[in-house]
């Protein structure tokens, strides 16, 4: 069970590291083929917005590694839980007032992850 949880951890850890680069450094090019239905004119004015919202996801996949180099285990149970917890409230907030996408990209996996660690 602990390498379930370990792999799905680093999965959501390294999703939002891509999420990271994407809306850091990659908003203004890829995320108009990513976003089809958010305006085109859109995407430089937001361009400082994204970025915002690219360092937020670097500080939760910050906190998700964080628990690879945590040795006493409770202790990393109750990192873990916290920064997966917020990456599910912020999956599940985003699916209902943006994508519902959101939900299964985001929000699911730390879901799992989390009932997986209170099992």
């Amino acid at each position: 069970m602990d390498i379930a949880i370990d792999f799905l951890i680093g999965l959501v850890a390294l999703l939002h590291l891509y999420f990271l680069w994407f809306e850091m450094f990659a908003w203004t090019t890829r995320g108009r083929k990513v976003f089809k239905k958010f305006p085109p004119e859109l995407f430089e004015p937001t361009k400082p917005l994204a970025a915002n919202q690219g360092l937020y996801n670097g500080f939760l996949a910050a906190g998700l590694l964080w628990t690879y180099f945590i040795l006493d285990p409770v202790w990393k149970v109750n990192i873990a839980l916290f920064f997966l917890i917020c990456v599910a409230i912020a999956g599940i907030y985003g699916a209902l007032t943006a994508d519902k996408k959101i939900f299964f990209v985001q929000a699911l996996p730390a879901l799992i992850a989390i009932i997986l660690l209170l099992l």
